[in-house]
Order: C-alpha cells, then sequence, then structure tokens
C-alpha cells in the first residue's frame, strides 16, 4: 500500500529477483513517459522502492502522484 509521508507518496515493491524487479520498472518507467510524471526511485535487487511528488506544486502530493501510483499498481496486476 502507498503511504503518504514527508509530503510524498511512498511505496515498497518485493519481487522474486533482479530481473522481475527491473522489468517492472521498465513498465513503470514507461508509464511515466507517458505521463510526462517522474518517479523518484531506488532499486536493490528484488525491491524497488517509489517516492511520488509533484515537483511544479512544491514537492507536494497532488492529484497526479496519486494517478500515477494508481497506474503503477495496475502494472502488477496486468
Amino acid at each position: 500500500m502507498w503511504k503518504e509521508e514527508n509530503n510524498q507518496l511512498i511505496r515498497t515493491f518485493k519481487f522474486a529477483d533482479f530481473k522481475e524487479a527491473f522489468a517492472f520498472m521498465k513498465k513503470v518507467a514507461d508509464l511515466a513517459e507517458e505521463l510526462d510524471h517522474h518517479p523518484e526511485w531506488s532499486n536493490v535487487y528484488n525491491e524497488v522502492v517509489i517516492k511520488l511528488s509533484t515537483h511544479s506544486a512544491g514537492n507536494i502530493v497532488t492529484e497526479k502522484d496519486w494517478n500515477l501510483a494508481n497506474r503503477i499498481d495496475k502494472i502488477l496486476y496486468d
């Protein structure tokens, strides 16, 4: 689940291995380009941490972030 913390939406995703984590990141990257809204993220082996905030709104959580978060969640179930 996404949590709102320090003016960011944050979620950690865990996968079976690095290859699955990287495939997920590629899908998120394509989605971020489509929406022109890019996450801050990190990846260590099978774990991906995504942080969302809207820089143009002063680095706070906006509807753009919730929209991207919901779309990211849908990637997991496609």
